[in-house]
């Protein structure tokens, strides 16, 4: 028989050793963006039901959250306010409070726990009586007159001590306005990490429970982006760029990683993918159910996101992600 002439592939794969050797994509503790929902009260640990595992937790429950969090290794967490509906206005205004929710969860742990990274979530959306991410006249979400409210809203999280404004809100020139506004306040070294390219996405129902953030009337279908669009992800992601963004996040992740990749190719910038509440939903009802290896699909997973281009991931898994490496060492 003639001798057959062919690569051997399996070389590279013949025990665990030698696979973790040739490894290209490793996911790290540091990689890990972990979000907290803090909310009006006292005593309030309240499980999202439709995220198992995730609570929305009062100030006097934060110290044992972030002892949790740090204990297990994670370095970043993002801030989300929760405030009651009687809190709530048509401007928003408790989204730039000094004493809001997030800009006292801020400065409780940059006293408490100095060495976390505090991104602070920059929108209107769970302040509003309307739950739009802008100002609202006539039913019609007003761009330009939103702006200075954002600005306002970063320029308190940066007083809080936020290590970095996380605007979320997608109104056009949102980057520029922000920078304009921290830089003329003084907090030229505070970064932005823009949700640059967000889609609008049936994946946030889950979140919209955790931060009691629905809209009241419509959708954000006329600010955020048509999940069919792909070119435009470049158009919006170079806006944010030129704007003096210093992040671009993509959100959600698992459906878009093809923009992740080109995110990745095409610009210099970090990114960072969102793995967004319906993902984490969807996973932790499959697993509730005995229907998948949890530990084994949230690791591809989020290994996927590092593989496509993704140098941070935002995600509900963390302190799982966390507690699976710290075993694994």
């Amino acid at each position: 028989m003639k001798e057959l002439q062919f690569n051997r592939h399996r070389r590279l794969r013949s025990n665990a050793s030698m696979r973790a050797l040739v490894r290209e994509t490793h996911l790290h503790k540091e990689d890990l963006i972990y979000p907290i929902f803090i909310i009006d009260g006292e005593q309030v640990k309240n499980e999202v039901s439709s995220m198992p595992g995730v609570f929305q937790i009062s100030m006097d429950n934060l110290r044992t959250e972030m002892e949790e969090v740090t204990g297990l290794g994670i370095k970043s967490v993002i801030l989300f306010g929760v405030p009651h509906e009687h809190d709530k206005d048509e401007q928003g205004t408790g989204a730039f409070d000094h004493n809001g929710l997030v800009q006292q969860a801020t400065r409780f742990i940059k006293k408490e726990f100095p060495e976390v990274i505090v991104i602070a979530d920059t929108c209107l959306c769970e302040y509003t009586s309307h739950g739009h991410c802008g100002i609202v006249e006539d039913g019609k979400i007003l761009n330009d007159a939103s702006l200075d409210l954002l600005a306002k809203t970063a320029i308190s999280q940066a007083e809080a001590g936020a290590d970095i404004i996380a605007p979320s809100n997608m109104m056009d020139g949102f980057v520029t306005a922000i920078r304009a506004g921290l830089d003329e306040a003084g907090y030229v070294d505070i970064p932005i990490m823009s949700y640059a390219v967000k889609y609008s996405s049936a994946f946030y129902g889950p979140f919209r429970e955790a931060a009691n953030g629905a809209p009241q009337f419509g959708d954000r279908k006329t600010y955020q982006m048509d999940p069919g669009n792909r070119i435009e992800a470049f158009r919006e992601a170079e806006s944010d760029v030129v704007e003096g963004a210093d992040f671009l996040i993509v959100k959600p992740a698992l459906s878009y990683m093809d923009i992740i990749r080109d995110l990745k190719n095409n610009f210099t910038l970090p990114v960072v993918a969102y793995n967004v509440s319906g993902e984490y939903s969807m996973i932790k009802g499959a697993a509730l159910n005995g229907w998948i290896d949890e530990k084994a699909i949230v690791i591809e997973m989020l290994t996927g996101f590092k593989r496509a281009g993704a140098d941070l991931i935002i995600t509900y898994h963390a302190k799982d992600v966390a507690r699976w490496i710290n075993e694994e060492k």
